[in-house]
């Protein structure tokens, strides 16, 4: 936890304080934009875009709650409701321009962020309920959210740093479904005996 902290905290500064992180950054998001093949980089960063998504993970807090969660629910949908209320400011607050254009507000990627929550949050609750290979859970959200992250960079939509910052950002907010299915798993164990 500290260690994701600790990298946001120098993306951050580093992006803030155009420091020499922040040109390297640049530098290398140019060398990357228009890379691929235009229909497969857009395919790969509309996956961060709510519409694709958030139903992801309304079908994984669903299914969930049918297999009788009710914290690492409740924990997945308030770290998605904190993506944009942590994003939005900070994107004021740092007015990063973007790779292809002079508008602001690039810095940390809201696409990037959407994707590391949603799907990343979708594999704790379902890597709960399927017993058999539940390592595909977090697998398949790292691809998922990697793919975003590459898409978003090789199509001009965000730097790398961009990207990176929002994954750190958003590693810290994944901790949540996980510490609100601990603390019900303690308090039940704590039941008083008469």
């Amino acid at each position: 936890m500290s260690g994701l902290s600790a990298l946001f905290a120098l993306t951050t500064w580093q992006i803030a304080a155009d420091g020499p992180l922040r040109r390297f950054d640049e530098r290398a998001g140019r060398a990357l934009v228009g890379h691929g093949p235009r229909w497969l980089t857009e395919f790969l960063a509309d996956l961060g875009n709510m519409q694709v998504a958030l139903p992801v993970l309304g079908c994984a807090v669903g299914w969930s709650l049918l297999r009788g969660g009710r914290r690492a629910p409740l924990g997945a949908v308030l770290a998605m409701a904190a993506v944009p209320l942590l994003v939005v400011p900070l994107k004021d607050w740092i007015a990063r321009p973007g790779p292809l254009t002079e508008a602001t507000g690039y810095y940390p990627s809201g696409h990037a962020a959407t994707a590391a929550v949603a799907y990343g949050a979708s594999a704790l609750l379902l890597g709960r309920l399927v017993r058999r290979r539940a390592w595909m859970m977090p697998v398949a959200a790292v691809l998922l959210t990697a793919a975003t992250g590459i898409g978003l960079v090789l199509r001009g939509y965000h730097w790398p740093l961009d990207v990176l910052g929002s994954w750190f950002l958003c590693g810290l907010l994944l901790l949540l479904p996980g510490v609100l299915s601990r603390s019900r798993r303690r308090s039940s164990s704590r039941t008083p005996s008469c």
